[in-house]
């Protein structure tokens, strides 16, 4: 072990011309070392100091500096007003310029390495022009200051070092179950219930009949139906898929949806339910090639990965991460379609790994085109482009086709109002959830708050009925041209759906109306007292 006076420097000070002995701790702060110095010199302790070693040259008062002897004492030198508003001003200006480099888009990746370099330059001039240490650490702290207050704009929550990416690898071998014929046939319908599970229970599907079976068994069980949507329809078949690579994706992918109130692993599954659903009703393989029964299926399953509960226009007014990192294009679709292929760049996760390059080439345009149509606010457009295709479409038109299955996944993102009212409705709760958080953080944050959204505004009804009304039936009607099938067990649905919400606002405008009479009598009755 090494002695006590190891943890302590001594340094010599000519003071008016008599040798000044200072013993301070290594450890001590520059600050503490100038302080120190002060109380030597019998100056203020506030007082801007230099230090001169016999040579004249300026050494950097920290714990650090080089050791001296009392034949070659250091010079304390107090500093000008003069000096101090020089080199203030040099200082003010140097923090400026790093402060103009991070308001410049925030442009984070750039920013590290941007940030890294000024520091380094700013060290140097601070050597060079005689500044204080504890000038450095004041620009370090404004520079962490400028960094926090980026992040807290930045609600994204973005994958950490891809920790959430990792696959597991210890997915064991288990039991082929053998589905009965009513849990196949109610896993094509779209009056299918995911509320009977727990979301980790969601993300291996369906029934399972035998209510005594233990949980894990229970959830392999699961598994194994959710396994069957993409055998059934041939895909891991055709496509030479790897079984233990879909069970690794799948659980990958449960893995990266966030739990939002809606937005969430169990929005994922219904919406990629719907698609095998509206497949099997609309008799979608006889019209289009695997690979796009394949595009539609996983596009689902993947469309709103890492969904952070706030929408593009929360994201855009924000100006989040994402927003400056698509441009204000699309930004939560954009990053959804990218958390989406680094699972796929993983070999565990590859569920496209026999596909040559071309193929999968084909497989990651059609499955982003699909993600990205999901976006409402292309909502017009997608669906104006497909009304003029409709009455003359062509299964043979790669266009038609592409813009067909466009329309799909939309139909399947916002198909809740389709299935029976128990399972609809307790999705407009979690729609509405989501939506006030958002708008209660936009308050906070002084950001426009859209009325739908805001908790003072809006009730369920006022919610449904234009949505119901001006966008879902409008296009299930469009599509219904093409496949009339769709009508009863979709189409009716939505306009029983309406019905039921206008009939709902009635009673609230009724109430409503009461209440007001009441307030306004209760009102008149103060007066005449």
């Amino acid at each position: 072990m090494g002695s006590a006076s190891s943890a302590y420097r001594v340094i010599y000070l000519d003071v008016d011309g008599r040798i000044q002995k200072v013993v301070f701790s290594r450890f001590c702060s520059p600050c503490d070392i100038k302080e120190l110095l002060c109380t030597a010199l019998g100056v203020p302790r506030n007082t801007s100091l230099s230090l001169l070693d016999s040579s004249g040259a300026i050494v950097s008062i920290d714990p650090t500096m080089p050791h001296n002897t009392e034949r070659s004492p250091y010079r304390v030198v107090p500093m000008t007003s003069g000096q101090l508003a020089d080199k203030e001003e040099l200082f003010q200006n140097v923090l400026t310029q790093v402060a103009e480099q991070f308001s410049r888009a925030f442009k984070i990746n750039e920013l590290k390495t941007e940030v890294t370099n000024r520091l380094a330059m700013l060290e140097k001039r601070v050597e060079l022009e005689g500044m204080k240490v504890v000038e450095i650490e004041k620009c370090r702290n404004d520079i962490k200051k400028l960094r926090e207050e980026m992040a807290s704009r930045n609600n994204s929550n973005f994958l950490e070092d891809n920790k959430k990416l990792t696959p597991r690898r210890d997915v064991p071998s288990y039991p082929k179950y053998h589905l009965s014929k009513e849990t196949v046939e109610a896993l094509r319908l779209p009056t299918f219930d995911a509320w009977q599970w727990e979301p980790n229970e969601v993300l291996l599907i369906v029934a399972c009949l035998n209510t005594r079976a233990g949980p894990e068994q229970l959830q392999w069980n699961m598994l194994s139906c959710l396994e069957h949507m993409y055998h059934d329809l041939g895909l891991v078949k055709d496509f030479n898929i790897n079984p233990i690579t879909l069970k690794r994706w799948l659980l990958c992918i449960h893995d990266n949806y966030k739990n939002n109130p809606f937005h969430n692993f169990r929005h994922c599954f219904c919406v990629t339910q719907m698609m095998y659903s509206m497949i099997c009703i609309c008799n979608l393989q006889e019209k289009f090639t695997q690979v796009d029964i394949l595009i539609l299926m996983t596009a689902a399953v993947c469309h709103d990965l890492d969904h952070p509960g706030f929408n593009n226009t929360y994201q855009i007014n924000a100006r989040t991460e994402l927003a400056v990192r698509y441009n204000d294009i699309s930004p939560l679709e954009n990053h959804h379609c990218a958390v989406a292929f680094q699972i796929f760049s993983q070999p565990d996760c590859n569920i496209f790994s026999n596909f040559d390059p071309e193929a999968f080439k084909q497989i990651r345009q059609g499955t982003i085109t699909l993600i990205l149509a999901t976006d409402m606010a292309r909502h017009g457009e997608i669906l104006d482009s497909f009304k003029q295709k409709v009455d003359n479409f062509d299964y043979a038109d790669e266009e038609h086709v592409t813009c067909l299955k466009m329309v799909l996944i939309k139909c399947c993102d916002i198909s809740n109002e389709v299935r029976p009212m128990e399972v609809a409705e307790p999705w407009v709760d979690c729609l509405l959830e989501e939506y006030f958080m958002q708008s209660d953080r936009e308050k906070a944050e002084g950001l426009p708050v859209a009325p739908f959204m805001d908790r003072e505004k809006v009730t369920k009804p006022t919610a449904q009925i234009g949505f119901i009304k001006f966008v879902l039936i409008p296009m299930f009607e469009t599509v219904m041209k093409l496949f009339p099938q769709i009508e009863e067990a979709m189409v009716q649905p939505l306009r029983e759906s309406r019905d039921r919400y206008e009939e709902l606002k009635q009673i609230d405008d009724a109430m409503n109306e009461v209440q007001k009479k009441k307030s306004e009598n209760l009102t008149m009755g103060g007066k005449k007292k």
